[in-house]
C-alpha cells in the first residue's frame, strides 16, 4: 500500500519505478515478461517489503496498532508512512510533492502496454484521486482508509485508523523518520546489489 515510498525508493529511474510499482501484481519468470530495468524494480520492491516487514521499528508501530486493528496493522502502518513521507516531502526531495506525483503518474501511464491487468484498476483511481499527494493530509488519508474498509473480507475498522493516528501522532511520526532513514540506505545498497547480480539478465 505504500506506493509513494516505493516510488521515492526508485531514485527517479523511470523503469525501476515501474517495476517497483507493480511488484505486488506480477508472478512467474520475470525476465521473460519484462525488460531488465523493470525486473530490477520488481526485485527491489520485494526486498523493500521484506526489509520493512522485519524491521524492529515497524514491528514496534504494529504492536501499538494490533490490539485495535489486528491483521490489518501492517497495511495501516504502510499508509501512515506514506502520510508522513507526503507531509514531509520537502525534507526528502527538491521537487514539490505535486510536481513529483504528476511525474510518477505520467511514467506509469506511459508503460500501460506492459502493466498487469490487476494493477490497471487501482492505478486509474490512484491517478484520478491523486492518492500519492492526498495521503499527506488527514482528509485524504480518511478517504483512503474508508475506501479500504469497504473492500476488506473481514471487519477491519480501518476507517478509524486516521483517528488512531491523531491520538498517537508524535509516536508514529518519530517512528517513521527513524525507520525511513534506514530504509533509504538499505534500498540504495540493495539496488546496487541487484544490478550487479542481474547484469546478465
Amino acid at each position: 500500500m505504500n506506493f509513494l515510498a516505493h516510488a521515492y525508493l526508485s531514485f527517479e529511474r523511470p523503469k525501476v519505478l515501474v517495476g517497483n510499482f507493480i511488484g505486488d501484481f506480477v508472478r512467474g519468470e520475470l525476465n521473460k515478461q519484462f525488460e531488465k530495468e523493470i525486473v530490477i524494480g520488481i526485485l527491489l520492491h520485494r526486498e523493500i517489503d521484506s526489509y520493512t516487514d522485519s524491521h524492529p521499528l515497524v514491528k514496534q508501530a504494529q504492536e501499538l496498532l494490533k490490539p485495535e486493528f489486528h491483521r490489518y496493522s501492517l497495511v495501516i502502518t504502510d499508509m501512515y508512512y506514506d502520510h508522513f513521507l507526503s507531509k514531509n516531502w520537502s525534507a526528502y526531495n527538491d521537487k514539490s510533492i505535486k510536481e513529483y506525483t504528476q511525474w510518477v503518474y505520467q511514467v506509469i501511464a506511459s508503460h500501460k502496454p506492459i502493466l498487469p491487468k490487476r494493477f490497471l484498476h487501482p492505478f486509474k483511481y490512484m491517478r484520478r484521486e491523486n492518492w500519492l499527494e492526498a495521503y499527506g493530509n488527514m482528509e485524504g488519508l480518511q478517504r483512503s482508509f474508508t475506501g479500504l474498509s469497504y473492500r476488506t473480507s473481514f471487519e477491519s475498522g480501518m476507517e478509524k485508523a486516521p483517528e488512531f493516528l491523531e491520538r498517537h501522532y508524535d509516536f508514529f511520526e518519530d517512528n517513521f523518520k527513524h525507520f525511513f532513514q534506514d530504509l533509504i540506505l538499505f534500498s540504495k545498497e540493495k539496488l546496487d546489489q541487484i544490478e550487479q547480480n542481474n547484469g546478465n539478465l
